[in-house]
């Protein structure tokens, strides 16, 4: 196969200067064409080819190295060591604005990105109309660059990349920026480029995205890579990967709520029921009695949260201790306790929710929650979610 780029062995390391024998010892170690010996490796050994008409998606977390590795194949930085062979003409969209001259208007800036891209002044002439159309920014081309929004910078700079057709094409995460109908706009035309035998090189956070357009990934992981292949197992590793790390992040949440919150509900009791306990069932234009217990460890007093929502998650109604100048009683050391009674309550039969939340004296973070669920019966035709009195007129 054809192979347009060849990374060899590249790493990166970036010297650490931040004091005066640092900057002496990166000094020392340019100056030799040494490995800096102290310093933050962005990139290790990295190994893979990019072959023409070939779809390469690079993945990763924040972090890992891809816009680096983006920026040592396009020439932006040199890697500390290794080395990259390009055999093609380049179109890299690395970061929003670059190549513009944001004191320039758009279309003085789409003549000098075109110019710089190897487009004569015949060829530009010829596509100039293409290259509005799709960019579709107005009368705003007539303007400084600087005056634009990101997604209007984006829609100039790969509109020019739509007319110059090169043979790789290199994206960060750009498109992004852009509103979804151009999204979709870049997408097609990127779909249509690969099938007239266009080379993508792609980072993207979206794993569909990635799935959709690219033909095989590269997993980047603390600036190695840590999987190559065909973009399905790659993706699904990663995605594995990421649902582990969550698991792990969500059990140290779990154990800054519950049993372990800062301030905890202790208790949520519904008109004598615990949560727990039997389901309680109301007639309609009945009281409801709510205690909600929390815990404080700093033995101030928390801001408490009692809510209504629907079987299926609808809200119906909430109240914040701290809007309504409720405060708690304080049980003991430590332990605080809301009531409140909702009267006469008149939403109409089913089954729903009461939830409470504990949130800080601040009222600012949520740390606990606890929900228990009650029926409401009754016999009545009406439809909706409360009954509002009402009454037929002549």
């Amino acid at each position: 196969m054809d192979s347009l780029v060849r990374i060899e062995g590249v790493s990166k390391i970036y010297p650490r200067v931040h004091k005066p024998h640092e900057r002496l010892q990166a000094f020392i170690s340019l100056l030799f064409g040494r490995e800096p010996a102290n310093g933050a490796r962005v990139l290790d050994n990295i190994n893979f080819d990019v072959f023409r008409g070939q779809s390469v998606g690079i993945i990763g977390e924040n972090g890992a190295g891809k816009s680096s590795l983006l920026k040592v194949l396009t020439g932006v930085i040199q890697p500390t060591s290794g080395r990259v062979m390009v055999h093609a003409n380049i179109a890299a969209m690395l970061e929003l604005g670059a190549g513009f001259q944001p004191d320039f208007s758009g279309m003085d800036n789409v003549r000098m990105k075109a110019s710089l891209m190897g487009l004569s002044k015949q060829d530009l002439a010829e596509r100039l109309d293409d290259i509005l159309e799709f960019a579709d920014i107005g009368e705003y081309i007539h303007e400084p660059v600087k005056h634009y929004s990101s997604g209007m910078v984006v829609r100039l700079g790969f509109a020019v990349i739509t007319a110059c057709r090169p043979d790789l094409l290199i994206t960060d995460e750009v498109l992004a920026v852009g509103d979804e109908s151009f999204q979709k706009k870049c997408i097609r035309w990127i779909e249509q480029y690969m099938k007239q035998g266009g080379t993508l090189l792609l980072v993207s956070h979206s794993m569909y995205v990635v799935q959709k357009l690219c033909q095989k990934a590269v997993w980047i992981h603390e600036g190695s890579v840590r999987q190559y292949g065909d973009v399905f197992p790659v993706t699904q590793a990663y995605l594995a990967w990421h649902e582990v790390r969550t698991a792990k992040e969500k059990e140290i949440h779990i154990k800054a709520t519950g049993d372990g919150a800062y301030y905890r509900i202790e208790k949520l009791i519904l008109s004598g029921v615990e949560e727990g306990g039997r389901q309680p069932v109301f007639a309609m234009g009945d009281d409801l009695d709510v205690e909600l217990e929390i815990y404080s460890p700093d033995d101030r007093p928390p801001v408490g949260v009692v809510g209504v929502v629907r079987a299926d998650g609808t809200p119906i109604y909430g109240v914040v201790s701290e809007n309504e100048g409720a405060t708690p009683v304080k049980l003991s050391d430590h332990h605080y306790r809301f009531r409140l009674r909702f009267t006469s309550v008149d939403i109409l039969p089913g089954s729903y929710s009461l939830r409470g939340f504990s949130m800080d004296p601040e009222g600012m973070r949520v740390f606990d929650r606890r929900e228990m669920t009650f029926t409401i019966s009754g016999n009545t035709k009406e439809a909706g979610f409360v009954r509002l009195p009402h009454n037929w007129l002549d």
